[in-house]
């Protein structure tokens, strides 16, 4: 009775919401999701790229952008606008099935075809008059609720009407729902739990919505830029088996990058594609869910498509193209003598695995070039298929260093012979059913038999004069800075940077060519956001095994008899299974370190020493002593070295902006390092927090797509917030230091301070720069 009584009430829903979309019909005519099909040419005094576009970047999109936008409305280009809303939600720990994908600009080309796929306009798709399209518009119906409803301008939000969990329940009202939305939750207007735009503001959305949301034609790309893109168009499309396989394999390293040239004045981003048509034609995309999948043509044409939307801090990953990489690129690939007698096919078992698509290209040309662009090939793991994932993230730790192997080191001619053992180890990428976790104790077995066969190698390389000392990582050439990296991981996302910030990371990884593919096929190329829970927590549980590997490289560096100590730190309280696997492989390698240490601390000296040998190409930009504000130099140390409980009630990154006696402002980073016992476990997290080991990574300018709160002080106050942070001892007493010094979601200068921040961020790094994204903005 109970559930026909359920069934009922969903049936009297569903009826209601068609009698209202009837009544709809009857008052503004049949929907006509074409109608923004293409640009509409109008007389309207108000320009979409000139007036409404720069509003919505800095107050929508900032919330509204990539796969974790609320209701997946993603408002930084017109054609997100107009797409619409859907209910589905991308991030759900419970798929069980896949999820069909809807990338913009990829899984649909019209709006119709997004209505198809359970889209709800956020314009006026109906008769257009001017009041039609604001009354029948649930972009213009939610700014005007925000101002129908006073915004609190002080303290903090009610914890009872808003909610900021990432995964709290979202309304997405389509047209017909949208008065019962409002009448229960009247303070939802947008922007949500931020301060209303100013009436300028308003009015000019809403007078371009009453327009009919017009818009102009995309500006035309210079034609230095067109010269420069059907040039490597040209490079990447050769005819021959070996540039085709080139082609391939660069495609499946770069389809993420927001690719630029960097020789032109002009940074214009584009995206390599595949296509069914060679250059000089019209793009036909081919999609796929991932690069390797079948493109179901004879030939595949790589192209350069314009990157369309706002730029993302949290996906933007720029990679510089000029002719220095071309040529670099050509003889690795094509004038390196190897012969390609046959393309592979894409046959997922071979697709799939790189060792076998790719085993006809010399593992040195694999390995440079995904070394050329370190940052970028790591960042992707970090920040490419994911906007979020805390399960996909926790096994990493909260800060730690990425070294490589060095290219040209005798080692190095190990590496063939590794990623020919691997050929057999299939990546756990294609199965996304529940009981491919019953094979996980296979996956297990034969990553033991490759770290067998791994050890059985080097130790008979790394013996006498070739025991692990600095000479094996790599030197970046003696000019390339990607040559070290600092990760910082912030619960369910993660920066990373070139240097190695900071003097005592908690742990560190070094990568060898092997390593590093194979995390790159595993959480970027093979990584299906759209998947499966099962196919998620595959990927993560696979991940672990990949860490403790470039973990024991490291532990490689260390005396034999510290080993095991400094490991122990890092896996305390690991379950058995954990210190079973770390034990097998530290005994598959006996090998001392060839490093002469001097104190009884091996692990800090390490880090210093590395540090040392890498410092002519070491990135100096978060060295908190090349700050523009050496007068505060000694209060920002001191803030830096603050450790334990006090600083775990922090959030992870907050922006500190500090005028000085001029007024003048400078602007920080401040990075909560969360410590943990151990990061091999999926759940239960904070079970395995080691508040007393908390320590604070302080850096100039901006680090990190997504702040947690923003202060503002003079000089004159840091000793105050300083001598603050040292006494918080709870979530009260946080609350008192945002009172003194954030700038809270309810203070009526948010927006301004916010604008203030992105326009030092671009002017400090205009090609890196992208939006912040305010979803994780705390109210505390």
């Amino acid at each position: 009775m109970r559930n026909l009584l359920l069934f009922f009430l969903l049936l009297l829903l569903a009826n209601c919401a068609a009698y209202t979309r009837y009544q709809l019909d009857q008052q503004y005519g049949d929907a006509n999701p074409a109608r923004f099909d293409h640009p509409i040419s109008t007389a309207a005094n108000v320009s979409y790229r000139r007036d409404v576009k720069p509003i919505t970047d800095s107050r929508c999109t900032v919330c509204h952008g990539c796969f974790d936008a609320p209701c997946q409305l993603q408002m930084g280009s017109y054609e997100g606008i107009t797409r619409g809303a859907s209910k589905e939600k991308i991030y759900d720990e419970l798929r069980l099935s896949m999820m069909t994908p809807t990338r913009l600009f990829t899984d649909a080309q019209t709006n119709q075809q997004w209505r198809l796929k359970g889209f709800v306009p956020m314009l006026n798709e109906r008769y257009a008059d001017p009041v039609t399209n604001r009354e029948a518009s649930v972009m213009a119906n939610m700014l005007q609720l925000k101002k129908q409803h006073l915004f609190p301008k002080t303290g903090l939000l009610p914890a009872e009407l808003y909610d900021f969990d990432l995964y709290r329940e979202q309304s997405c009202p389509a047209l017909e729902e949208f008065a019962d939305f409002a009448k229960e939750h009247p303070e939802w207007g947008m922007p949500y739990g931020l301060p209303a735009l100013t009436n300028k503001e308003q009015q000019t959305l809403l007078r371009w919505l009453e327009a009919g949301a017009p818009v102009e034609a995309s500006p035309a790309l210079a034609k230095s830029q067109l010269d420069k893109a059907r040039q490597w168009e040209t490079f990447l499309n050769g005819d021959s088996l070996k540039a085709q396989l080139m082609s391939r394999y660069i495609y499946e390293h770069w389809f993420l990058a927001h690719l630029y040239f960097d020789d032109l004045p002009e940074h214009d981003f584009f995206e390599l594609v595949r296509s069914k048509t060679p250059p000089g034609q019209a793009i036909q995309l081919i999609n796929s869910r991932r690069p390797f999948a079948d493109p179901q043509v004879a030939r595949v044409y790589y192209r350069l498509r314009p990157v369309q939307g706002t730029l993302l801090a949290k996906t933007h990953m720029p990679y510089a193209l000029n002719d220095a990489k071309m040529q670099r690129v050509k003889t690795w690939f094509l004038d390196a003598p190897y012969d390609v007698t046959y393309l592979p096919s894409y046959q997922p078992e071979v697709a799939s695995n790189p060792f076998i698509a790719f085993e006809q290209i010399p593992v040195r040309s694999r390995y440079r070039l995904m070394l050329d662009e370190a940052q970028f090939t790591v960042m992707g793991f970090i920040k490419g298929p994911v906007c979020r994932g805390q399960v996909a993230i926790n096994v990493i730790n909260d800060y730690f260093w990425i070294g490589f192997v060095h290219p040209d080191n005798p080692v190095q001619e190990s590496q063939a012979f590794l990623a020919t053992a691997l050929k057999q180890a299939n990546l756990p990428i294609s199965d996304q059913s529940l009981t491919s976790l019953l094979k996980w104790q296979s996956y297990a077995d034969k990553e033991a038999d490759y770290l067998r066969a791994k050890s059985v190698l080097l130790n008979k390389m790394l013996v006498g004069q070739n025991q692990p000392n600095l000479s094996l990582l790599w030197d970046g050439d003696g000019n390339n800075q990607n040559a070290a990296l600092t990760v910082f991981r912030n619960f369910d996302n993660a920066s990373i940077v070139q240097g190695l910030v900071g003097e005592q990371p908690q742990t560190a990884m070094i990568l060898g060519y092997p390593l590093l593919e194979r995390i790159h096929y595993l959480l970027v190329a093979g990584f299906d956001v759209f998947g499966t829970t099962a196919h998620q927590l595959q990927a993560r549980l696979y991940m672990d095994f990949l860490r403790m590997e470039g973990e024991q490289n490291v532990l490689a560096f260390l005396p034999m008899s510290m080993r095991e100590t400094v490991q122990q730190k890092w896996y305390r309280n690991a379950p058995d299974a954990v210190f079973e696997h770390l034990h097998a492989s530290q005994r598959l390698y006996f090998q001392n370190t060839g490093i002469l240490y001097k104190t009884q601390e091996p692990w800090p000296e390490f880090t210093s020493l590395w540090k040392q040998h890498l410092e002519p190409v070491l990135d100096q930009r978060y060295d908190l002593a090349q700050s523009d504000f050496p007068e505060a130099f000694a209060l920002l140390q001191q803030l830096a070295s603050l450790k334990g409980k006090a600083v775990s009630y922090l959030p992870e990154t907050a922006f500190i902006t500090i005028n000085d006696v001029y007024q003048q402002p400078h602007h920080f980073t401040l990075l909560r390092n969360s410590a943990h016992s151990n990061v091999s476990e999926l759940f239960k997290e904070e079970d395995r927090r080691l508040l007393d080991e908390d320590t604070l990574t302080l850096v100039p300018g901006f680090l990190g797509a997504y702040p947690n709160a923003f202060y503002r002080l003079s000089i004159h106050q840091l000793p105050q917030f300083i001598a603050t942070v040292k006494k918080l001892n709870s979530t009260a007493a946080y609350t008192d230091l945002t009172a003194l010094f954030a700038v809270r979601r309810t203070n009526p200068k948010f927006w301004e301070h916010y604008d203030t921040l992105l326009a030092a961020y671009r002017k400090t790094f205009p090609v890196e720069a992208g939006l912040f994204d305010l979803n994780r903005i705390e109210n505390k």
